[in-house]
């Protein structure tokens, strides 16, 4: 039996593997799925085993799992061609006779009302209908959303949004990998659904007073309407469909559908989810 992590290339997938080794997982008995064997070379280094697994290719996901495996599930970012994709991996993990299914989905699951949620939505219903033994996990928002982009705000001087005074309760992506190594090496998960964030939401007039604290610099919230934050990330050349997509977003922030905090994050990683403040200094640390 092995722990399979998919898109384990990715950044939430390797910080998963990390997490698996944290806790004392061989890893010899950890598998990572990925498109391109030779971007998991110092996956393979470690000792970890390496599987081709294509999303897009449903032939090569046959060999991708095996009876009694525990696979994470981590959606991928072709917004348009997720359910599919996701569908394929399911198939072949249902064929394989996983132990468990767990998933990466959204905070809300099925009550999640803004537009990057239907494919997740559509996908946990494909596992539901399944019979898959399962874990959801309904992610909410990285940190790191917003920190790994922060060359313009510094050249602005400005936090540019449409969410209005809604709040966001994050947490730093390695918060939800630790979390989904948990689930994935503990019992008790299976059937269960998780909504993980945060445990302290944040607006963004917050953020940029934060950014200003660190940086000694004046950095303030601009709440524009939807339709110039949609003609400002394009005129930076954001694609429109992604700009499109950001824009929806900022709307469901301001109808405050990432705010909740019900502390299943933080109970699962048996520790506090990383503070706003901290994953700022990291970001500007690496600037």
């Amino acid at each position: 039996m092995s722990v399979v992590i998919t898109g384990a290339t990715g950044r939430l997938g390797r910080l998963v593997i990390d997490a698996l080794l944290e806790r004392g997982t061989p890893a010899a008995s950890i598998a990572a799925a990925v498109r391109d064997k030779t971007k998991a070379a110092d996956l393979a280094e470690r000792g970890v085993e390496v599987r081709v697994a294509d999303y897009d290719r449903p032939e090569t996901l046959a060999g991708a799992f095996a009876a009694g495996d525990r696979v994470l599930l981590v959606s991928g970012d072709a917004v348009g061609r997720r359910v599919p994709q996701h569908t394929a991996v399911i198939a072949a993990a249902k064929a394989a006779r996983v132990a468990q299914l767990a998933y990466t989905g959204v905070l809300g699951g099925p009550e999640a009302d803004f537009d990057l949620a239907a494919e997740h939505g559509a996908t946990e219903r494909v596992i539901l209908d399944s019979g898959l033994p399962y874990t959801l996990l309904r992610n909410g928002w990285y940190t790191e959303n917003y920190t790994e982009n922060l060359a313009p705000v510094l050249a602005h001087g400005a936090v540019v949004a449409n969410a209005g005074e809604g709040r966001v309760a994050s947490a730093a992506r390695a918060d939800y990998a630790a979390a989904a190594a948990a689930v994935l090496t503990e019992d008790g998960h299976l059937g269960a659904a998780y909504e993980l964030s945060g445990d302290t939401a944040w607006s963004f007039a917050e953020y940029a007073a934060e950014l200003s604290r660190q940086t000694g610099r004046d950095i303030a919230y601009t709440d524009v309407p939807a339709e110039t934050h949609l003609g400002i990330l394009t005129g930076a050349g954001v694609p429109e469909p992604v700009a499109a997509i950001l824009v929806d977003v900022d709307e469901a922030i301001a109808r405050g559908r990432l705010a909740g905090t019900s502390g299943d994050l933080s109970r699962l990683i048996g520790r506090p989810t990383t503070p706003l403040a901290e994953t700022v200094a990291a970001a500007l640390k690496a600037l």
